[in-house]
């Protein structure tokens, strides 16, 4: 027999470890680029830049502060109730409103309203915000959050999508930071 032609139990072997490092190297490698690129497919999904309807103005009484929730944009089948999200709204007067993000600016902890002091209080470190989402006491830096919003046929819109973060609040420029 010829011995040329007949392939070694060493070179099967070989190739078929080198297919099954193959496959599974594919295997990792697709999660890895799909988190890669995450950010550019991110930015193509409509509803980041959405306006979202708090509800009608009747329901934001002037000289109050209550709570309002809206469904997030950006959902996925999975997220369940956890795509509602929770805003603080305060009617100013009739023309002039603010809406805060419910989360502190400190470690992001849910903020609560009490009118009985006019004051947002932290629970986890003892972070106080007044009444128009500035910073009273305790280890937050800044104020709370803030969401644009407009009036527009007697209901109450917000920007809604993104969640506000430190650096495009304190810098007022998109993405990006000051540092050097």
């Amino acid at each position: 027999m010829n011995t040329e032609n007949r392939t070694s139990r060493r070179t099967m072997l070989v190739k078929l470890g080198l297919a099954f490092n193959g496959i599974v190297g594919a295997c990792v490698a697709v999660p890895i680029l799909r988190y890669l690129l995450s950010p550019v497919t991110r930015e193509r999904k409509v509803g980041y830049e959405s306006w979202l309807s708090l509800g009608g103005l009747e329901q934001f009484p002037a000289g109050q502060t209550r709570l309002a929730t809206y469904r997030n944009p950006v959902v996925n089948a999975w997220d369940g109730e956890t795509d509602d999200i929770a805003c603080w709204v305060r009617n100013v007067d009739d023309h002039t409103f603010q809406v805060f993000a419910v989360n502190c600016a400190h470690l992001g902890c849910p903020v609560r309203w009490f009118p009985q002091s006019n004051l947002f209080l932290c629970p986890c470190h003892g972070g106080v915000y007044y009444q128009d989402g500035s910073r009273a006491s305790g280890p937050p830096e800044r104020g709370l959050f803030q969401y644009h919003y407009k009036l527009e046929k007697g209901q109450l819109f917000i920007k809604a999508g993104e969640m506000p973060t430190p650096g495009r609040a304190a810098y007022g420029q998109r993405g990006g930071s000051k540092c050097a």
